[in-house]
């Protein structure tokens, strides 16, 4: 994945990415190994792509939106994968 400009991006969302113990620190993990997946931040939320394909967003705040059924949708915390 190419360098993500993190500066317009929810102080929320920041934490759960980026700290060790974050709830969506896997899925940056996996964004970093995948060369499929690409990410962009969008409106304060992190908009992440599969070959092109928008999959999932993610909000500091919110619940995150499954746009697509894909495998990255699947490191989501149990309580929120549905």
């Amino acid at each position: 994945m190419t360098t993500l400009d993190t500066s317009q991006m929810c102080s929320h969302l920041q934490k759960k990415l980026f700290d060790a113990d974050g709830l969506y620190h896997g899925l940056w993990t996996a964004l970093q190994d995948d060369p499929e997946l690409t990410a962009v931040v969008r409106s304060r939320q992190l908009h992440i792509y599969r070959n092109g394909k928008k999959v999932l967003v993610l909000a500091g705040k919110s619940a995150p939106k499954i746009i697509r059924e894909d495998r990255i949708c699947k490191m989501l915390p149990a309580n929120m994968n549905k």
